[in-house]
């Protein structure tokens, strides 16, 4: 079952600042004017899950391979595979917006999982 509107936003926004945060940026705001955006002092962060643009870069700078296929998790649902991460089409209004959820999840666990260099 797919999530509200709201939720999935709010889903999308937590993903951002989850990435924010392993990037370094730790002073985050969200102002309730600006719903969505989130900034460290006066710059906007990219919008990753949401807008090409800032999610392109990070395919590229963190070498995510992209792949199409079914889900064995999800009872073979359709999906797209992002480094090593699977999210399954359903999941996401659009095929567009699950790709770029599964890149900036493939980006964390990335992040997460790195191993320290000797």
């Amino acid at each position: 079952m797919r999530m509200s509107d709201e939720e999935y936003f709010r889903s999308c926004v937590a993903k951002e600042r989850h990435l924010a945060h392993l990037l370094g940026h730790h002073e985050i705001e969200e102002f309730s004017d600006d719903a969505g955006t989130l900034w460290e002092n006066t710059t906007a962060l990219p919008k990753w899950t949401r807008d090409w643009n800032a999610c392109g870069s990070l395919i590229a700078t963190y070498n995510i391979a992209i792949g199409f296929g079914k889900d064995p998790l999800h009872h073979n649902e359709d999906g797209v595979m992002a480094g090593a991460v699977m999210v399954p089409f359903s999941d996401h209004p659009t095929k567009e917006r699950a790709i770029m959820y599964a890149i900036v999840k493939a980006v964390i666990h990335q992040l997460e999982h790195a191993k320290p260099c000797r």
